[in-house]
């Protein structure tokens, strides 16, 4: 996806003495959960301690703790990481997305390699995130497409996880950090 994939990191991720114990020890057991290696995306921005707490409880406020069905949160994820060119996010949220029900030919489609027949509500979600994406807004017919389907908690939520995922794709890619090994 991202030619900086191929470059060197920008900002390498950090050992203990650089994140401190917390994050380390953190970064460690997510690795386990999620069979690889500690995520880079902790160590990398764990360099700014006082700022990772507060980015990580936001984080888990969308995804996993969002209103929005796990299924489509990652399809939203997938859309955005397929937009920005972030190998990273595309790596981590692509086995997140096939465990939340998306099947081989929707992360096809989603990335762009192959046309699929998507639901109503399917359609609208990755309508919304393209159109967020280009324009950083949605137009009246958009929106009126997004409230028939979401209320307004979830349609903040779209919103802010268009938002999020565009600005981590943003600092992933600028740090050139690459996808997480797998054990």
């Amino acid at each position: 996806m991202s030619p900086a994939t191929n470059q060197p990191a920008r900002l390498s991720p950090g050992g203990v003495r650089e994140v401190g114990p917390f994050i380390w020890v953190f970064s460690r057991l997510a690795g386990r959960v999620s069979g690889t290696e500690p995520p880079a995306v902790f160590l990398t921005l764990g360099r700014n301690r006082r700022l990772f707490w507060g980015w990580l409880h936001f984080a888990g406020r969308l995804m996993p703790g969002g209103r929005l069905p796990r299924r489509e949160t990652e399809l939203v994820i997938l859309r955005v990481a397929a937009a920005s060119g972030s190998s990273y996010e595309w790596t981590q949220h692509e086995g997140l997305g096939r465990k939340a029900g998306l099947s081989t030919p929707e992360v096809e489609a989603i990335a762009g390699r192959s046309e699929h027949a998507w639901s109503e509500r399917d359609a609208m979600l990755l309508a919304a995130t393209d159109e967020l994406l280009h324009d950083a807004d949605l137009s009246d017919a958009t929106w009126r497409r997004v409230r028939e389907h979401l209320d307004e908690r979830t349609t903040v939520e779209l919103l802010m996880l268009v938002g999020h995922y565009r600005m981590l794709a943003t600092a992933l890619n600028t740090l050139r950090v690459r996808p997480d090994r797998r054990r």
